[in-house]
C-alpha cells in the first residue's frame, strides 16, 4: 500500500459526495491520471463510446507509465465490446477481465458492482456505469446518479480485497467450482463482519445491506430512499410501513423515466399499501433515475444495490454505510432538490391508474422479477459454495 503522502494532495480526508455523473467522471479521470502505484476499476456496463474512450485512454496511459492497472467488467452488462477492445491497455501492461463470461449455465449470476480504487488511497463508489448515456448533470442531460469518494482505510482495505477476489476468480465454471469446494473463493473473513462497506453475492455471504438497513429502520424517525428499481422484500416493506405508522417520515424517490419498464410496472404494484401506511412517494421526472441511496436519520447507505430482488439476493453488490451527520444532511438536501423536480403519487391517483390491464401487467412483471428470476438464479447457484 502506498504511503498516505502519495495521495494527500488529491484524496479528501473526509468522504465527499459526487452529486452528478459528469462530476464523478471528471474526478475518476483525474484520479487515474494521478495514479502512481495501482488502479482497480470495476463496473457492470462498459460501452464502446466517447465516454468510455476517455477512461480507456486514461487507464492505458497509467499502465504505460508503470501503474498496475486492472479492469473488471461483467460478461452480460459489457457484452457489446469488441473482442480486441482491451488490446491497447494490455499491450501497455494493464489487465482486463470479464466476470462470468456469457454462458447458459451461470447466466443469471452477475457482478453489478461499480468501483474505482486508486493507489489504495482513494475510492469512488456509486451507481453509475461507464457509458455515454450516464454523462451529465441528471437534470438537463444524462441519468440522475451520483457517488461517494472515500479515503478511509477501513473502507479501502475491504474494497481492495474484494476486488482482488472477484478479479482472480472471475470465471464461474464447473472445473473451477470443483476446486472452489476444496479451497473456497478465499473471500476475506471480514465479509462476515459488516463494516463501512457492505457486500453481497450468491451464497458467499448474507446480504449485509439488507440486514443493516432493516436494523437501522427499527428505531428510525426519518427515512429517505432513492431507488432506481424498487421491489424490496416483504420484510423491508413492512419495516418502512411501521416507521410511517408510528409517526416517522418515510419518503421514496423512484423512477418516473426508466430504462427497465418491467421493473417500473412491478414497483407500482407496491405503491398502494405503502401510501395507505403514510409513506410518501415521488417519481423523478427530468431524466432516467439510476441512483441508490438510503438516508436513515443521520446515517447513509450508498453504492450499487437497488431495492429489488436481484440486488438483494442474486448480484454481487457493494454498499457503503456511514454514520455521518454531515453526509446525511448533504444527501437530504440533494434529495429535497430532486423532489422539487418530481411528481408526487397520491393514493387517489394511484388507484385511478389501476385498470384491469395495468394490474395484470404489473402482477406478471412482479412474478417474473420476484419468482422466476430468483428461481433461475438459485438453480444456477447450486454449484457455488
Amino acid at each position: 500500500m502506498p504511503r498516505p503522502a502519495l495521495l494527500a494532495h488529491r484524496a479528501p480526508a473526509q468522504p465527499q459526495w459526487l452529486f452528478s455523473v459528469e462530476l464523478a467522471y471528471r474526478r475518476m479521470i483525474a484520479l487515474i491520471d494521478g495514479a502512481r502505484v495501482s488502479v482497480r476499476c470495476e463496473t457492470y456496463i462498459w460501452r464502446a463510446d466517447a465516454v468510455s474512450e476517455r477512461f480507456r485512454s486514461a487507464l492505458t496511459r497509467a499502465a504505460a507509465r508503470g501503474v498496475r492497472v486492472r479492469v473488471l467488467i461483467d460478461g452480460v452488462g459489457s457484452s457489446g465490446l469488441p473482442g480486441d477492445y482491451w488490446h491497447g491497455l494490455e499491450k501497455s501492461g494493464g489487465s482486463a477481465r470479464i466476470f462470468n463470461p456469457i454462458s447458459l449455465r451461470h447466466f443469471a449470476l452477475r457482478n453489478h458492482r461499480k468501483l474505482l480504487l486508486v493507489d489504495d488511497a482513494a475510492a469512488i463508489v456509486g451507481g453509475f456505469n461507464i457509458a455515454a448515456e450516464y454523462d451529465g448533470d441528471g437534470v438537463t442531460k444524462g441519468w440522475r446518479d451520483f457517488g461517494l469518494e472515500l479515503a478511509d482505510p477501513a473502507a479501502l482495505h475491504p474494497l481492495a480485497e474484494s476486488f482482488d477476489s472477484l478479479f482472480r476468480d472471475h470465471r464461474l465454471r464447473h472445473w473451477l467450482l470443483r476446486q472452489v469446494r476444496r479451497a473456497s473463493l478465499r473471500w476475506p473473513l471480514f465479509y462476515s463482519h459488516p463494516g463501512p462497506v457492505l457486500f453481497s453475492g450468491p451464497r458467499l455471504v448474507r446480504n449485509q445491506f439488507s440486514r443493516q438497513l432493516l436494523r437501522a429502520l427499527r428505531d428510525a424517525q426519518h427515512v429517505r430512499i432513492v431507488s432506481a428499481y424498487f421491489l424490496p422484500s416483504l420484510r423491508l416493506r413492512l419495516a418502512l410501513r411501521r416507521v410511517a405508522r408510528r409517526g416517522g417520515t418515510v419518503e421514496l424517490l423512484l423512477a418516473g423515466k426508466t430504462d427497465v419498464p418491467l421493473a417500473q410496472l412491478a414497483a407500482r404494484t407496491l405503491y398502494g399499501a405503502l401510501l395507505k401506511a403514510g409513506v410518501r412517494i415521488w417519481e423523478y421526472q427530468p431524466q432516467v433515475l439510476h441512483a441508490k441511496l438510503a438516508i436513515v436519520d443521520q446515517t447513509v447507505f450508498v453504492g450499487t444495490a437497488n431495492l429489488d430482488a436481484r440486488s438483494l439476493g442474486i448480484n454481487y453488490e457493494l454498499m457503503v454505510h456511514l454514520a455521518d451527520a454531515r453526509l446525511a444532511a448533504e444527501a437530504a438536501a440533494a434529495f429535497a432538490a430532486d423532489v422539487r423536480q418530481s411528481h408526487e403519487i397520491s393514493l387517489a391517483q394511484w388507484r385511478s391508474t389501476r385498470t384491469w390491464l395495468t394490474r395484470l401487467r404489473g402482477a406478471w412483471a412482479r412474478f417474473l422479477l420476484t419468482k422466476v428470476d430468483p428461481w433461475l438464479a438459485r438453480h444456477q447457484m447450486r454449484n457455488i459454495p
